[in-house]
């Protein structure tokens, strides 16, 4: 910057001796015109060592993270208490809203009522078991018993010492005990794989209803509220009497976190050639005219919606741009330092500038400018 100055007022001293001074020449419209033509060209410099080295936003806002407070229950659940007041700060975990837990609680104790019946079932299965391996060896034994009296019968019978009808009338009570052994065995079967139906070691049937009663318990802690980190409800609406749940569709409040707050500026693409994340920023809030700031870059964000396509049957129709035109803009994230960032609501917007290079002139330059502005912030616009 320092070579410009010197050029800018060594032609101006130029000029001076030769148009005024000695008068070599005299000063005309033409030579007038070419003095100025020549000197806006020097100012260039000035013009593009601004840009680069010290690049401005002419628009910077303060973003903070938000986050939409929905219920999350199954059915629509009427809100019994407010618990919070409006731009009041909350600490994580602060209770916000109270909906009604009645029908919660009742749906909790009856899937109680089931898990234990069904540990009950359990154990019940497991005496079904041990009682079909007995009624099986009992019938092995009537069946063991038959096939000896159907021996003894048809002995008899074939010696004409005994009615032939006894022979068949044993006959038929050993197909009946094999028949039924076969019985008692599938039920022993079915028992038994009732019983060792588990998954991690626990039965299917417990498993399945401590599952539900995990899902009614989740039900009813969610209906109380708490905040989800420190932050603040802004726009509250909710009251007493309302009814929220599956029914309604979106937030009934809006969560504003106090973590995390950064200053996004829009940057010009061609003026972002220097900037790296680290480097010293100033910025110029309107919500606080005559202040200035201090942060520093934490991240470009390299991207813009004006590179993205939407998936369609459309072909892409790019429109020609004049070069003359500024190029996109290119967001970039700035933390302001500082302890205290509450006073830095969401929203706020102003100017800032970043410094690639601290100890150039053109530094100067830029922070005259930037002071300027946020002084002029104490008159303009003018409200009366």
């Amino acid at each position: 910057m320092l070579l410009g100055f010197v050029a800018l007022f060594g032609y101006a001293f130029i000029v001076w001796l030769v148009f005024f001074k000695f008068k070599w020449l005299k000063f005309s419209i033409a030579w007038g015109f070419f003095s100025t033509f020549f000197a806006v060209h020097l100012l260039l410099i000035f013009l593009i060592g601004l840009r680069f080295v010290t690049p401005l936003a002419t628009e910077a806002r303060i973003i903070q993270h938000t986050i939409q407070l929905t219920p999350r229950l199954p059915e629509p659940t009427l809100v019994t208490a407010v618990l919070v007041q409006p731009n009041v700060p909350v600490k994580k975990g602060q209770p916000l809203f109270q909906f009604d837990r009645r029908s919660y609680e009742y749906k909790v104790r009856q899937l109680e009522a089931q898990l234990a019946k069904a540990k009950q079932d359990v154990r019940v299965l497991k005496a079904d078991t041990a009682i079909n391996a007995q009624k099986i060896a009992r019938l092995r034994a009537d069946l063991e018993y038959a096939k000896y009296q159907l021996k003894l019968s048809a002995d008899l019978a074939r010696q004409g010492a005994g009615p032939e009808e006894d022979a068949q009338k044993w006959a038929a009570q050993v197909a009946a005990y094999e028949a039924s052994i076969k019985e008692a065995q599938a039920e022993e079967a079915r028992a038994e794989l009732r019983y060792t139906s588990d998954i991690n070691g626990v039965n299917t049937t417990v498993a399945a209803i401590q599952a539900e009663l995990d899902l009614a318990r989740f039900y009813l802690d969610n209906t109380l509220m708490v905040a989800p980190e420190d932050g603040t409800v802004i726009n509250l609406q909710v009251r007493p009497g309302m009814v929220a749940g599956d029914v309604r569709f979106g937030a009934i409040a809006s969560f504003i976190a106090d973590a995390d707050r950064y200053l996004l500026a829009n940057y010009f693409q061609e003026n972002l050639k220097y900037v790296k994340p680290g480097q010293e920023a100033e910025i110029a809030l309107d919500l606080y005219p005559g202040q200035i700031f201090r942060g520093r870059v934490e991240a470009i964000w390299q991207g813009s919606g004006a590179g993205q396509m939407l998936p369609s049957g459309t072909l892409p129709n790019f429109q020609y741009v004049p070069t003359e035109l500024p190029q996109g803009q290119f967001a970039v994230a700035i933390r302001l330092d500082g302890a205290d960032q509450s006073k830095f609501p969401i929203g706020t917007q102003g100017r800032s500038a970043i410094y690639t290079n601290p100890s150039s002139a053109f530094v100067v330059l830029r922070k005259i400018g930037i002071r300027s502005y946020t002084w002029l912030n104490f008159i303009y616009p003018f409200s009366g």
